[in-house]
């Protein structure tokens, strides 16, 4: 898929409403497939809206989160968040979450475009590192692509969304040169 059939934008907190049941269903979708993303099944449609328009929104609103979403031909595909809010000591760091693509539209390069994107965004707001932390190896493998390096790992750092076993997490980190200070 050429990036002419996809289209990224950020939601503005006034937006996240109006898309609340795909973006809910992309979380469900990823859940259900596996994907270690602070979820657990059971987990359904009052959970998936919940978590959008009682957590993500309010930052976002706030201007302390970015929201970016994907659409292939007017239908949400993906979606992946930039936290912004870190602490005086990190005010140069963002911190990448949820990078989410529904399991029906992968392979097609929509997440590494979200992540460019997420970049861009973060070099917008002044942030010269990103971090995240993922228990996926196929999405490790995208990301070390597109140059972040693993930092470490830690055990049984979740559970498992389908099975009652813990999981490892891998912390990986990113300098975007475009803006990093010289010292």
């Amino acid at each position: 898929m050429a990036a002419a059939d996809y289209r990224i934008n950020v939601l503005e907190a006034t937006e996240i409403a109006s898309y609340l049941k795909p973006l809910a269903e992309i979380l469900k979708a990823c859940v259900h497939d596996g994907a270690n993303v602070s979820f657990v099944l059971p987990f359904g449609d009052f959970e998936a809206q919940a978590f959008w328009r009682e957590k993500v929104a309010p930052s976002v609103a706030d201007g302390k989160r970015r929201l970016l979403v994907a659409e292939v031909d007017g239908v949400m595909a993906g979606t992946v968040q930039l936290n912004l809010e870190m602490t005086p000591n990190q005010a140069h760091r963002g911190e990448v979450s949820k990078l989410l693509v529904h399991p029906n539209f992968r392979r097609r390069g929509i997440g590494q475009a979200l992540m460019r994107e997420v970049e861009r965004q973060a070099i917008g707001a002044e942030r010269w590192l990103l971090t995240l932390d993922t228990a996926d190896a196929t999405a490790e493998r995208i990301y070390r692509a597109l140059g972040f390096t693993v930092a470490g790992s830690i055990p049984a750092f979740a559970r498992h969304p389908m099975e009652d076993r813990w999981e490892a997490t891998t912390y990986m980190y990113k300098i975007l040169e475009d803006i990093r200070p010289s010292n």
